[in-house]
């Protein structure tokens, strides 16, 4: 094989309750990325389509992050590599987590003895930190394994899978604003009170439980954010009227994905999140937010291999 076309997908992270511990994958929205295996050493980045991103390999998601992968492999081989971006920059979607993981994903599929997941996840991170500033795997590890991933510790890394209850749907709005993850990052206190922490555990306690046990109101009455969302909704101009309008349209839980400005909403059913769409479309509208949309399953899958060669 000299030659393989990968898709990685969009994902949502925090999930309210899960600040950097927690995230899903979407179905369908993503970006793709060709990997070509070269003689020489090293990333070359040739094509870059669907967004202003830089080729130096060094001040890439992409190239950082198959650089770290490469040297510490020591792999006497390189790649040259055309990305096709289909998600926004700074859409709260896992944009630069897509780039992370796909990279790395493409760069095991050449090896003799592939990586674990769990590794991969770990040098998609570093590529992550050159978006966000620090490494964090709550969408790099869901693009990576699929469907919900929680994180139980970062020294040393610690993932596990969640199941999905085949009935849960997401809904993504986005509009047409843009939010900084190092400044969404930079608007959250250092230290919250015992009260919010004991309310926040037991939300993402929850949560886990109501996915293991597939109860759609334990899912939506346990996603709720106590830490971050109330810091972070004010980057966001009208959010709890969004919110409200989710909820009141079938929606069980609402919040803003990852840093943002897209949020999501957790439902049960196609047909309870297309009225959520349509219901937040229409909200938008009336304050004269451009936006886009998207409705999907939780996505059971991460990276996969689209063609090979």
């Amino acid at each position: 094989m000299n030659e393989i076309r990968v898709f990685s997908p969009a994902t949502v992270a925090n999930v309210n309750c899960g600040f950097d511990v927690l995230g899903f994958a979407l179905d369908g929205l993503g970006d793709e990325m060709v990997l070509r295996k070269v003689p020489q050493k090293g990333i070359t980045i040739t094509r870059i389509e669907g967004a202003d991103l830089p080729y130096e390999a060094k001040e890439n998601v992409v190239g950082v992050a198959g650089l770290a992968m490469i040297e510490a492999l020591d792999l006497d081989f390189g790649f040259e590599i055309e990305i096709y971006k289909n998600i926004r920059l700074g859409s709260g979607v896992g944009s630069s987590a897509a780039s992370a993981a796909g990279i790395v994903f493409g760069i095991n599929q050449f090896l003799e003895k592939p990586l674990t997941n769990l590794e991969l996840t770990a040098f998609g991170m570093k590529g992550e930190a050159v978006a966000s500033g620090n490494e964090h795997a709550d969408n790099v590890a869901p693009c990576i394994y699929g469907g919900f991933t929680l994180i139980t510790g970062y020294e040393p890394l610690k993932i596990v899978s969640l199941p999905v209850p085949e009935e849960l749907y997401v809904t993504i709005i986005h509009p047409h604003i843009t939010i900084k993850t190092k400044e969404a990052r930079a608007i959250l206190p250092k230290e919250v009170s015992l009260q919010n922490a004991i309310k926040q555990t037991g939300n993402l306690a929850g949560l886990i439980a109501g996915l293991y046990e597939a109860d759609y109101e334990l899912i939506g009455t346990s996603t709720q954010d106590f830490l971050v969302e109330p810091y972070r909704k004010n980057l966001i101009p009208d959010f709890d009227f969004y919110k409200e309008t989710a909820l009141k349209n079938g929606g069980l839980a609402f919040g803003i994905s990852g840093s943002g400005p897209s949020m999501f909403t957790l439902s049960k059913g196609n047909k309870n999140a297309g009225n959520v769409e349509l219901a937040l479309k229409e909200a938008l509208k009336t304050k004269n937010m451009k936006s886009d949309s998207y409705v999907s399953p939780v996505s059971k899958h991460g990276n996969r291999i689209l063609e090979q060669n």
